[in-house]
């Protein structure tokens, strides 16, 4: 949520922004909010004009009392009922006032950087770099679904009847792999600095419209029947309620922190040969980082971040390359985003693994997040996040880039601790 200051001030940069991101059946909420504000301010004036004259008013009464001009003060009395009714009116309207401006600003784009590429949709998003050679070898590559099932690695149709499309179970090594990835990510992580946490997996609704857009969570979000709760659809939004309503100490400052956790989505891919197996699916894990930091440091945070990710990856030996997102391709609170893609060497493209976000104080207004400053003022701090690694879907790029002639996989040195000293995943013989 942006600052209504800069609505008062500069209407004209907001609804820019707003057309940037080809959202222009919202420029009318920007007037709508200026004509909402004005009259709110106005009805506060009136109320604190009131509240001055009753206090004018009280103190007369008392001293015609003492006089004994009783009539007279019964006369002012009857004045300030009338004046403590108008005032509850007045606190009454203010109140549905504000809650109208805040539906209307909670629906205004944050406001986007200046050299973020401008796209109505993510074809238009910008490729900056490509990291490791994208190779495609000389045998068949077998779809992901198919070459984890020839590994006895995972049971698609029994997860039908259970929990229907977009489940699964992962078994054996498969599974043992998926957890390595995990583990070794985290580890990751923490050598860098971060610290490890494991968040609730479900939040309060106040939370929800604190770290995300209302569309988003329409489409993400399973809401717990009878209950203020909703499953997350990442750990960034527990991590980032957190700290709602606090004032952290400068000192303390950034906070960078790396969680774990199951992830539940609504969402499921498009219909065809992806829907099988585990491109988009109801329920996956995640390792996601999280940074809290003043807003000078932000933008050095938010490339740190994403060069976390590349590291990552280039250390598992999958090729990837770093997409700059357009600005239709922006969530609403996003400052600027930059998303990494893994290589599919079946696909012979590349395809998102890890999406870095640096959202500015979008998500810190909207849950009262602040720093004390060394002035002694508090400030909004600034929120961002990113992927680690999200299995099980980065395994497709995994299997497909370590996938061997004969069905095996290979196991990169980094990651082979992790799997009890195993270099292959190998068929079972028959």
């Amino acid at each position: 949520m942006i600052d209504i200051n800069l609505i008062r001030t500069n209407p004209n940069l907001v609804k820019e922004n707003i057309k940037r991101k080809f959202q222009d059946q919202k420029l009318k909420l920007v007037d709508e909010v200026l004509e909402l504000d004005k009259r709110q301010r106005e009805l506060k004036q009136e109320g604190d004009d009131l509240r001055a004259l009753r206090n004018t008013l009280s103190s007369k009464i008392g001293a015609l009392i003492k006089e004994g001009k009783k009539d007279e003060a019964e006369k002012i009395k009857a004045e300030v009922k009338e004046n403590n009714v108008r005032a509850s009116q007045i606190e009454k309207e203010e109140e549905e006032l504000g809650a109208e401006i805040k539906k209307r600003m909670l629906v205004i784009p944050n406001i986007i950087a200046g050299d973020v590429p401008i796209g109505e949709d993510d074809f238009k998003n910008v490729q900056e770099n490509t990291y490791l050679e994208a190779k495609v070898p000389d045998y068949e590559i077998p779809y992901h679904a198919d070459i984890i099932e020839a590994l006895n690695g995972a049971d698609f149709h029994a997860a039908r009847r259970t929990s229907g499309a977009g489940f699964y179970y992962l078994t054996g090594d498969i599974a043992r792999l998926h957890s390595a990835i995990l583990s070794y990510a985290r580890d990751f992580m923490i050598d860098k600095g971060f610290t490890y946490c494991i968040p609730p997996f479900m939040i309060h609704s106040d939370v929800v419209t604190g770290v995300m857009s209302f569309d988003e969570m329409q489409n993400m979000m399973y809401k717990i029947e009878g209950e203020d709760l909703y499953l997350i659809g990442t750990s960034e939004h527990s991590m980032i309620g957190r700290f709602m309503d606090t004032i952290i100490p400068e000192d303390k400052l950034p906070l960078t922190l790396t969680s774990y956790s199951p992830c539940f989505r609504k969402e499921i891919g498009a219909h065809g040969i992806e829907e099988r197996g585990l491109y988009r699916v109801h329920q996956f894990e995640k390792q996601e980082m999280i940074v809290i930091c003043k807003p000078e440091d932000s933008e050095s945070w938010y490339k740190k971040m994403w060069n976390y990710s590349v590291e990552l990856f280039k250390s598992l030996e999958i090729p990837v390359r770093t997409l700059v997102c357009c600005s239709g391709d922006l969530a609403d609170l996003k400052y600027r985003s930059l998303d990494v893609e893994a290589w599919s060497p079946r696909q012979k493209k590349y395809f998102e693994v890890c999406s870095c976000s640096n959202l500015t104080d979008a998500q810190a207004r909207r849950l009262k997040i602040r720093y004390k400053a060394s002035d002694g003022t508090n400030k909004l701090v600034h929120t961002l996040n990113n992927t680690v690694v999200a299995p099980p879907r980065m395994l497709i790029s995994f299997l497909e880039n370590h996938y061997q002639k004969d069905g095996s996989i290979t196991i990169p040195k980094v990651l082979q601790p992790y799997m009890g000293g195993k270099t292959e995943i190998k068929k079972d013989k028959e």
